[in-house]
Formats: C-alpha cells, sequence, structure tokens
C-alpha cells in the first residue's frame, strides 16, 4: 500500500511582527490577488489554508472591496479555506472571554462565507492552554493543530515515563485537565516542513528524500502531512508541476494536493492502538527552557495592562451592565460590542500582544486599544444611565443628591466606590462662563455626608467643593455646556454582592462624629486592622503576622534589579551578574495619605542605585546577531538613582494588601521585580490561567538548562500547604516565577533593546523608558480561604460603577441583586446577552478539582446549558459542577421588570 503525502499549501500570516502593519498589509494583498489568478488559471490546484483567521478577509477587502464575489466564489469551490477563528491569538496573555470571542466572532464570520474548518490551528502560539481540548470540544471541533509545547521523539527514541509533554508520533490524544479528549496535531517538523518544492527532477530527488524521512520519523499512518508555506510566503504557482513530478520519482508513494478537512478525515481512521497522549497545557515543560518565549509576559509590559484595562472594560463592565439595562430598554448593543472586540482583538496576535515586534507595531497598538475602550466607556455609559433612570429614589430625602453604586464583577467586592457629585449647576445660557463660574466658587460650602435609604449613615470620606466646566450631549438636541459645583465621595464598601446595585444619597448636613480606632501607629510604621499586624521596616520591607492562623512573613515585598541582555522573547542575566535589591538599604521613607477607621493608605519611598545599561559590548552583540546565550556584555559602571514610590491600602477587616508603585524609568537592558518570600516549601503552586486555575510544578525537569523558570499569569499566583497559603494578585503583570524555597516573584519591568529571533531589529522602546504605575496585592490565607482570595483578586480588578440620579418614581427597587449565586469556586467569566439566540448568558468555570456545588438563579429566568457557541445544548442543568468544567449557561426570560 502506497503512503500518501497530502500537500496543503498556505502561509502563515503574522498581520505585523517584524514590519509595520501595513507593510504587511500591502504583501497580502500581492498574495490573494496571486490565489484568486492561480484558481482560475489551475483547475488542478485543490486549495489554499487562509491560516484560520478570517480577518485576512476584512484586510484584503479593505484595499480590493471589487473582488468580495471572487473571494466568494473561492470560498463556495472550497478554494479558499476560512476559519475558525478571528485571529491567531497568544492563548495566554489574552483572557478566558477573549479566548472565546475570538471563536465566536471567527465562526459567525466564517459562517458568513461558508463553511469553517473545523480545526483548533494554533501553528505558532507560544504555548498552549491546558483547557484547549474543552474549549474545542464545546465549539464542537474535535481536533487541534499546534507547533509548540511538545518534544517529539521519533521511532528511534523512547518515551521515557517521567516526561509527560513528549511524544513519539506527531499525532497523539490531548486531555484537557477536565478529562477532555480531543486529536492533537503536531507540527514536528514546523508548519514549514514541506515550503517550496522543487521542480527541477535532481533538486527535487534530494528535497523529498529529505522531507519524507523527516516526516516518516514521527507519523504514526502511513498518511503524511506537508505543510507547503511559511510566514509570509507567496504562493507557488507551479505547485501541481512539483507534485507530478514528485510522483513520478518515487513511485512508492502518492502525492497530492489536499487540506486539513481530508487530511484530519483520513489520519484519524487509521491511527494505531499505541498512540500517546499528553494533557494540560503544553509550554515546553521537558525543553532546555530557554525558548518556551514565556518571557513576552513582560516585554513591553504597559501593552499588558493596557489590553487588561479594556477586557476589564467590555467583559465585566460594558456587557453586564447593557444586560441589566435590557431589563428596561429592551435594546442590547451587539454590533457597537462586535466592532469593540473586533478592535481589540486586532491587538492579540501573538507577535502584537506579545510585544515582540518592532516599534512600530506597537505604537499602532495603542490607537485601537484606546478606540476599544472608548466604545466600551460609552455603551456601559449609556447603559448605566438608563438602567438608573428605572430606579425609584422616592425614598431619599428631596434636598439629597442620590446616586447608585453598581458592582459588575461575578463575584463579591469590597473596596472603594468613587463618584463626583453635581451640587449646583449654572448653563452657559444663563450668563458669560467666568461670571458663572465665579457665582458658583463664591457660593457658601456646606458639610454633607452619606446615607442609605433607610436614613442610616455610611462612613465616606469627601473632598472639598470645586468648580469645572462640563457638557451633556442629549440624544434629541444640541449640547449643553455649563459650570457646576461638585464635590468627590469615596464611599468603603464591603462585600456586596456580584452583580448588584444599591442606591445612596448625599445630605446635607454633619455626619455624626464617632469615636472609632483608626489602624495606623508610630507615624506610619505599624499598621493594625484587626485580622493583620503589619510592620514597614526601615529597609522598606513589610512584616506582616496573620493573627488568625498565627503566621508571620517578613522581607516581604522587596524590589529587585537584575541586567537584561536578551531580547523582546527571553531574558537572559548577564554573567557575573548579581541582583540588585532594596532591602540593601535602610533608607525608606513613610508617609501617611489616609487614617480613618475604614481604611489606611501610606506611601513608602524608596531608593535603588543601578546601572544606567548594558556596557557598549551588547549593542555589538546585537549587531553581530549573537544568540543571547553566547553574549558577553555586561552592566554599565554608570549608575543612577530609581526612585520607586508604593502606596498601600489597607481596609479595616480584611487581610488583602493592595499595592500601587510608581517609578520613572531612566535606565535600559534589565529587569524590575517585586519579590514575597513566602517560607512555603512544597512541590506545586497554582496561577490563574484560561478557564483554569492551574496547578505548575516549583521544580523544573532534568532537561531544563535556562537558571529561570518564567510563567503565565492572569489574575493571581498563589503558594499553600495544609496550614496556610499566600494570594498575589496583579493588574497586567503576566509573567511570574515561584522558587523551590517558595519565593514568588512578580516581574513589574523589562527593558531591552531588540526584537530577536532571526535577524537584528532594533526596538529602543522596548526598554520602556518613562513613568510607570503597578497595581498587585497580598493576601494570606488558611486552608478553607483559598478560593475566596482568588475571588477576591478577580474582584480587585473590576472597578464599581457609579451614577448620579434624579429623585423619581421607577419601576427598579433601589438595592436590588440581579443574579443569585451561590458557588465558592466558580468564577464567572462572562455576563452578556446571546447575539445568537436573545438569551442572557452567564459563563464561568470551576477552579477547583473536585465537584463543587454551583447555583445562579435570575427571576423570572429559565436556566438552559449553551456550548461555547451559545447555541442550547441537551445537557441537564444540574446544581453540581464538575472538576475544572467551563459552563456556559442561558436564561430564557418573561420580559418582565423587576418591579419596587
Amino acid at each position: 500500500m502506497k503512503k500518501k503525502v497530502y500537500i496543503i499549501s498556505h502561509s502563515h500570516w503574522d498581520r505585523e511582527w517584524y514590519m509595520a502593519y501595513e507593510q504587511h498589509h500591502m504583501r497580502l494583498i500581492e498574495l490573494i490577488d496571486d490565489l484568486l489568478e492561480l484558481f482560475e488559471v489551475d483547475p488542478s490546484f485543490n486549495s489554499f489554508h487562509l491560516d484560520g483567521q478570517t480577518i485576512i478577509l476584512d484586510d484584503y477587502l479593505q484595499v480590493r472591496p471589487e473582488k468580495r464575489q471572487a473571494i466568494q466564489q473561492a470560498i463556495n469551490e472550497g478554494k479558499l479555506r476560512i476559519g475558525p477563528f478571528y485571529i491567531l491569538q497568544d492563548d495566554f496573555l489574552i483572557s478566558s472571554e477573549s479566548n472565546v470571542r475570538n471563536m465566536l466572532i471567527g465562526m459567525e464570520e466564517s459562517r458568513k462565507w461558508g463553511t469553517p474548518v473545523m480545526l483548533g490551528y494554533f501553528p505558532d502560539t507560544f504555548g498552549n492552554m491546558g483547557q484547549t481540548p474543552q474549549l474545542m470540544k464545546q465549539a464542537g471541533i474535535s481536533a487541534a493543530a499546534f507547533g509548540r509545547g511538545v518534544k517529539p521523539i521519533g521511532f528511534d527514541n523512547q518515551v521515557l515515563e517521567a516526561e509527560n509533554y513528549s511524544s513519539q508520533y506527531s499525532e497523539m490524544w490531548w486531555k484537557g485537565p477536565d478529562q477532555t479528549a480531543i486529536f492533537g496535531l503536531l507540527f514536528a517538523n514546523w508548519y514549514s516542513n514541506g515550503n517550496e518544492i522543487p521542480v527541477e527532477k535532481e533538486a527535487a530527488l534530494a528535497f523529498w528524500k529529505q522531507k519524507l524521512a523527516d516526516a516518516e520519523q514521527y507519523a504514526s499512518t502511513n498518511h503524511l502531512l506537508m505543510m507547503k508555506g511559511v510566514d509570509y510566503q507567496p504562493v507557488q504557482k507551479d505547485i501541481s508541476k512539483a507534485i507530478h513530478l514528485a510522483n513520478e520519482l518515487f513511485p512508492d508513494y502518492e502525492f497530492i494536493h489536499s487540506n486539513f478537512t481530508d487530511y484530519l478525515e483520513a489520519v484519524q481512521k487509521d491511527v494505531p492502538e499505541d498512540l500517546g497522549s499528553v494533557e494540560g497545557e503544553l509550554t515546553s515543560q521537558e525543553t532546555d527552557g530557554w525558548y518556551t518565549l514565556a518571557n513576552t509576559a513582560s516585554a513591553r509590559v504597559y501593552l499588558k495592562q493596557w489590553n487588561t484595562k479594556v477586557q476589564r472594560q467590555l467583559e465585566n463592565i460594558t456587557e453586564p451592565l447593557a444586560t441589566m439595562a435590557y431589563e428596561v430598554s429592551g435594546n442590547y448593543p451587539h454590533d457597537q460590542l462586535d466592532y469593540a472586540w473586533k478592535t481589540l482583538m486586532q491587538n492579540h496576535p501573538h507577535d502584537s500582544i506579545c510585544g515582540c515586534s518592532v516599534d512600530s507595531v506597537h505604537r499602532e497598538m495603542i490607537p485601537r486599544f484606546e478606540k476599544a475602550d472608548e466604545v466600551g466607556k460609552y455603551l456601559a455609559q449609556d447603559s448605566l444611565e438608563q438602567l438608573t433612570a428605572a430606579i425609584d429614589t422616592t425614598g431619599f430625602p428631596k434636598d439629597s443628591f442620590p446616586f447608585v453604586i453598581v458592582n459588575t464583577a461575578g463575584m463579591d467586592k469590597t473596596g472603594e466606590a468613587e463618584i463626583t457629585i453635581e451640587l449646583e449647576r449654572k448653563r452657559f445660557a444663563e450668563g458669560i462662563p467666568e461670571k458663572l463660574y465665579q457665582e458658583l466658587e463664591n457660593l457658601p460650602k456646606r458639610k454633607y455626608h452619606v446615607e442609605t435609604k433607610s436614613g442610616a449613615t455610611i462612613p465616606a470620606t469627601l473632598s472639598e467643593e470645586t468648580v469645572q466646566f462640563g457638557y451633556d450631549l442629549p440624544k434629541d438636541r444640541f449640547r449643553v455646556p455649563y459650570m457646576v459645583k461638585m464635590i468627590k465621595v469615596t464611599l468603603p464598601l464591603e462585600n456586596m454582592p456580584a452583580f448588584s446595585w444599591e442606591t445612596f444619597a448625599l445630605v446635607e448636613g454633619e455626619a455624626k462624629a464617632e469615636e472609632k480606632e483608626t489602624m495606623i501607629h508610630q507615624s506610619g510604621r505599624i499598621i493594625e486592622n484587626g485580622p493583620l499586624h503589619l510592620t514597614i521596616e526601615k529597609n522598606g520591607t513589610i512584616t506582616m503576622e496573620d493573627r488568625k492562623n498565627k503566621r508571620k512573613l517578613n522581607n516581604l515585598h522587596i524590589f529587585e534589579d537584575i541586567g537584561d541582555i536578551g531580547n523582546e522573547y527571553i531574558f537572559k542575566q548577564p554573567f557575573c551578574d548579581q541582583p540588585i535589591l532594596s532591602s540593601n538599604k535602610e533608607n525608606s521613607e513613610v508617609k501617611v495619605l489616609v487614617d480613618t477607621p475604614e481604611i489606611a493608605k501610606i506611601s513608602i519611598l524608596q531608593e535603588m542605585e543601578i546601572p544606567v545599561s548594558a556596557d557598549e559590548r551588547l549593542e555589538k552583540e546585537q549587531q553581530m546577531v549573537v544568540e543571547f546565550r553566547y553574549r558577553k556584555a555586561e552592566r554599565s559602571k554608570e549608575k543612577r538613582i530609581l526612585q520607586i514610590k508604593t502606596i498601600m491600602t489597607i481596609r479595616k477587616d480584611s487581610k488583602k494588601i493592595d499595592f500601587e508603585t510608581t517609578l520613572d524609568n531612566q535606565m535600559k537592558d534589565h529587569r524590575l521585580r517585586v519579590l514575597f518570600p513566602t517560607k512555603l516549601h512544597v512541590e506545586h503552586h497554582e496561577a490563574d490561567s484560561i478557564f483554569e486555575v492551574v496547578k505548575r510544578p516549583n521544580r523544573v525537569s532534568k532537561s531544563w538548562e535556562n537558571p529561570t523558570n518564567p510563567q503565565h499569569q492572569q489574575a493571581f499566583v498563589n503558594i499553600h500547604d495544609e496550614e496556610y497559603g499566600v494570594t498575589v494578585g496583579n493588574f497586567g503583570l503576566n509573567e511570574y516565577e515561584v522558587t523551590e524555597d517558595g519565593q514568588i516573584a512578580v516581574t513589574l519591568l523589562r527593558s531591552v533593546g531588540e526584537l530577536g529571533d532571526w535577524g537584528y531589529f532594533p526596538t529602543p522602546e522596548a526598554q520602556c523608558l518613562g513613568e510607570h504605575r503597578f497595581n498587585y496585592s497580598i493576601e494570606l490565607h488558611g486552608p478553607e480561604e483559598k478560593f475566596s482570595t482568588y475571588l477576591h483578586a478577580y474582584a480587585a480588578q473590576i472597578p464599581f460603577s457609579t451614577q448620579q440620579i434624579k429623585h423619581h418614581e421607577g419601576t427598579l427597587i433601589s438595592k436590588q441583586q440581579y443574579l443569585t449565586i451561590k458557588s465558592e469556586t466558580f468564577a464567572i467569566t462572562a455576563l452578556k446577552r446571546s447575539k445568537f439566540s436573545d438569551k442572557v448568558v452567564v459563563r464561568g468555570f470551576n477552579m477547583s478539582s473536585h465537584l463543587e456545588k454551583l447555583e445562579i438563579t435570575k427571576d423570572n429566568g429559565k436556566t438552559v446549558i449553551l456550548n461555547l457557541l451559545e447555541e442550547p445544548t441537551k445537557q441537564a442543568v444540574v446544581p453540581i459542577i464538575q472538576p475544572y468544567e467551563i459552563r456556559t449557561i442561558g436564561f430564557e426570560e418573561e420580559n418582565e421588570c423587576m418591579a419596587e
């Protein structure tokens, strides 16, 4: 029986990378033009795989709109194979929901044109998320192809029992943490193993002898895959001639021009019984550790912070508010949200969000973030106004100023809500602006306090009254400018329920003075809030005592600076370089910022003297394209002071401490981390990943040579034993490392000067010079509190939404929970309305490795289980969730409002 060689034409299309987007864009136009011409002149050309991403079609038609019918015909005839995704994302650096929306929008776009290729296509992602099997299965996809994460062994080598991430074959079963299994296809010889096939006899003989041997080394069947293409590869126009020659030269093989649909059908029929399996996330765990590319999580950290901000805006503020507002408006902004999501996802390809492209690429990303964010904010404000306009405020005093606070997070939230209350306004129509300003400024200042609907006084911090310019943009008439007198209210809230709102009022009159003990002592060096006793040591480190669990940790919150002579992909410490630690100097300055019974804020000012850059050898080694591991450059002897200011926030009954660190980075070629030694000597830790709290080992494999072990995180990392644990949360700080002695290190900043990879591409803006702000937290917990700290870390990323409202009757009560959630381990990732079924959709996952209870209810809502494409399933709704299960719940409503 002949072996069959399936040749699939493609071009891996990084939308932007070592050239600016438009440089790649223009080459894309030429590629598609050539394809459309080739389809006409060569009827034997089977098809072209369009890299799994539908955005390519949009990019082409943006320049060639007249070619839409030709594109449609090529898809109808199976010549262009499209989908199933919108873009080829980086799995780990975008949120769980961003991964889902990439699939949702990609499948929708594909079906507009025709039939998507039902293959999870991850040719070049920098590691593969562990929940891929479950994500694919829930979207009706039963196979995934990927290029990284598994070490191919081949027939001449034995797969060692200790190596869980190696495979004898290029085909395998891939199991998720929930044990969902799909067919996995590893590009063992990369996605270019059949590129540029010769049409001359001698060259073809040499080419195929090598390529066939390479493929047969790993193939489990007689079906051999040849990927004919690579990055930005132009289509080979004489491919039919090359295939005809191959069939003449190698009669024991059958060479065909093919596609993934036909290849997958054939190979899966013939896979052997001894086909191996891999499980969970695939991040090259059993390699030498250098080319995992995990350090892209800290390249251009400002991009990661922007991305987190916009994801939280769309997922956790705009969509929940729009869903709640639908109850009174009957409208949901599907199209506008699609536009915002598409704009954001243009920043999610691996060479974009990873920060590993040239400077011009990443400059273009910022306007996309800004555009998506502004759309999200506009839609959120519109929804908030619709929702709050229906809330009844008749129970508040007539001369008070009512306002609403909404918790749009999918879990209870503790924190501070801030709102600016308008006390009085004067429209420009009433006089000259400067006189109006003066009139408001001269009004007598009054005392105010905050009350609930029942008249109870709520502790709040009020600013001085100010006057400023403002304007309204009514939906039915011209703009209305005015001057307004305002006061800022900061309201501490404790455990506000998920997806709920409550109405308060600013009332004239001074609050009754109550004698309550504040938390700060000894000029800010000691803070006590009940559960915790904190000491700020002279060297700036923190000693923390958890009174309940009788645990004391010291040397917390150390800043560590190290040289970096690597690139945007990979961190490399210079030889003989020693870390510079902030704890080495007892020069910290402490200042009290806020000291109330409910909240304490202190600032810690520290200085570190660090080298200004690497020495002059680094630039020469970069120009010579010396591989980073063999560079001899060291850090400069010239040093400069790096001033670091940290604001610590402690709340009265909380064990969670928030940090906001600011600095002005003027140094190059270095990495700055914050360290939290935990005294926990355990084998594993946990981190927030994509629809998973993943368990990772603290020890590397025997084959690991890299002295560091960088990992990806989303909202937190945790280390614990049977008695206590430590959770470190973050906002847009996606890289961490846990050492064998239990230290958690979170990367704040990595400054490098080149792209890396296959040539020399200077990236001076990747040095990240200028001002930076970093937000993170630490929380100690007992054995039963671990999941609570995870939910606290999620909630901390989502601010409260606030809105001042008028005195009026309304159909909605003043305090309401939109959904009731009963679960200790279910992390909600989405509250939205489905574009396809018009249901209210709640999505989330079980953080636990055990069966857990789950009950989510909504007034006037009947519950159904949906798949990830938000289509109804036959799965019964049960109050139990499986280990690591991703669940999408739909509510069928009776269109009744929540009445008073």
